[in-house]
């Protein structure tokens, strides 16, 4: 009978309180102990708006974070609106009402394809010039396929870009590309199926790979495989994790997954120890793992409009060559960066940067970014 007797205790103390939030009401239940920042955090996933950016309104009043949801008079079936602040969110943004739109949709209108142009046809000369100076550009030619004639240039082809069309699918065959250094894929139609890594895996002296706003939702095993690789760039996607194969990559040096919903970064990041410059900004990180600072060479590190509360102990101490680090809008404000070790010869280096860029007039604003919101 006690145990009855305690489980409806527990049951009264949970309520439901229903969040109106850009068009929409979010049921949330949780105990009435709980604090007003408990609720923060738990709308956070649900609404994409960090905790210091929510304002919560009950009853024409704001609530206080560190109040309970019961010494606030808040009951079960309660009401409260959240007010969010302008770039205070992970991700691309605050979740609304709206539907998603593909990234390929969000195109800036100059870069999208005209679905009326008819397809640009291939012409012999063309196939010709292609095989002589081993550069093959098709962007914005409104293919719907990779043209078989591509394949024919074989060993010849050393740069293949097919930006901005409307192509679905990369078969296996392009693997007779033995020679392809750099691939652009930008801008198209692309899913997880519908691109053979296998084929993608056989290119050994692949250096560039640029499949930026795509539909691609994960990153397989056989990245791995793609040791000569020295620049990836896989932002504006559905990128949703990271396989540990990405610490294969040891001579990658740009790595740029901005604007995904990546919720976390795999330990063998620290294999990529080439590394210098890192965007992972509009994501769903909460932390970065402790093996980001074996990253000796990182120079910068973009890292805004993610939920982070924390980085790395180490970092300033170890990565020593980091002088650009963007923390702007993630929980992270400057009077955390200051506690770090470290921080003071970071701090050296990157406003030496930054009299260095005015000098030689690499940037016009005398302005100097934190790199960091003020708590």
């Amino acid at each position: 009978m006690e145990k009855e007797g305690k489980s409806d205790t527990d049951n009264r103390s949970k309520i439901t309180v229903n969040v109106k939030f850009s068009g929409r009401s979010i049921p949330v239940e949780i105990s009435d102990e709980s604090t007003v920042k408990d609720l923060k955090s738990l709308l956070q996933p649900r609404t994409d708006v960090l905790p210091r950016g929510q304002k919560l309104i009950f009853k024409g009043k704001v609530l206080k974070d560190q109040m309970t949801l019961k010494s606030s008079e808040v009951v079960n079936g309660a009401k409260i609106m959240l007010m969010a602040s302008q770039g205070l969110h992970q991700g691309d943004g605050p979740i609304r009402k709206e539907a998603f739109t593909s990234p390929s949709m969000r195109m800036p209108e100059a870069t999208r394809p005209k679905r009326d142009v008819p397809r640009v046809p291939i012409v012999k000369s063309q196939l010709e010039r292609w095989k002589a100076t081993g550069v093959i550009a098709l962007s914005e030619c409104n293919l719907k396929a990779l043209p078989g004639e591509v394949l024919t240039c074989g060993p010849s082809a050393r740069v293949l870009d097919l930006s901005h069309n409307l192509i679905q699918h990369i078969p296996a065959g392009i693997n007779s590309l033995i020679s392809l250094q750099k691939l652009i894929l930008n801008g198209n139609e692309i899913k997880d199926n519908s691109l053979s890594w296998e084929g993608l895996a056989s290119l050994k002296s692949l250096m560039v790979l640029s499949l930026n706003q795509n539909n691609i939702a994960t990153l397989p095993p056989e990245i791995g495989a793609l040791t000569s690789l020295r620049q990836l760039y896989v932002a504006h996607n559905k990128l949703t994790c990271l396989p540990s194969e990405i610490g294969l990559l040891t001579g990658l040096e740009v790595l740029k997954l901005n604007n995904n919903r990546i919720p976390t970064i795999p330990e063998s990041i620290g294999g990529c120890a080439s590394l210098i410059e890192v965007d992972l900004s509009s994501n769903l990180l909460v932390e970065l793992p402790e093996t980001i600072d074996k990253l000796k060479d990182l120079k910068a590190l973009y890292l805004k409009n993610n939920g982070l509360k924390s980085l790395p102990s180490s970092i300033f101490k170890l990565c020593t060559e980091l002088s650009i680090l963007d923390l702007h809008g993630t929980e992270i404000t400057m009077d955390v960066l200051c506690q770090l070790e470290g921080w003071e010869n970071f701090d050296e280096r990157r406003r030496s940067k930054h009299q260095k860029q005015l000098e030689f007039r690499v940037i016009s604003s005398a302005k100097f970014d934190e790199g960091a919101d003020r708590s």
